[in-house]
């Protein structure tokens, strides 16, 4: 069973740069594609980033240049990097895996049907 637990959220003030992380076990040496979602109160789970076993990666057009996902096979983490952030970024932010086996094409783009394993999630606040 796939585990997933997501650090690093915080408050912070609009322009600032936080770093997420989600640390992955229980994956028996397999690699999974993953992916960062966020859901804002009232509103609907959306993707923010993916990455496939292969490097390959993908954003919403939001967070495009702003944001940027990574993996470290080895010590089993993903991150995300978010800078310039905005108060529109507000948001509890979930790491997920996909269905084991999918496609890289789950990239493209992100959607939630495509995930087997999610965290509980870390909750990021942007002031203006």
């Amino acid at each position: 069973q796939v585990q997933l637990v997501e650090s690093g959220g915080a408050s912070v003030p609009a322009g600032g740069a936080l770093r997420l992380t989600c640390v992955v076990s229980g994956n028996a040496n397999k690699n999974y594609h993953m992916a960062w979602f966020r859901q804002a109160p009232g509103q609907e789970r959306e993707g923010v980033a993916g990455i496939d076993i292969y490097g390959a990666t993908n954003y919403a057009d939001s967070v495009q240049g702003r944001f940027t996902i990574s993996i470290d096979n080895f010590k089993g983490t993903l991150y995300l990097e978010m800078n310039s952030l905005k108060p529109e970024d507000t948001a509890t932010y979930y790491c997920a895996a996909a269905k084991y086996g999918l496609g890289s094409e789950f990239l493209f783009p992100l959607r939630t049907y495509n995930m087997d394993y999610w965290g509980k999630g870390t909750l990021v606040s942007v002031s203006s």
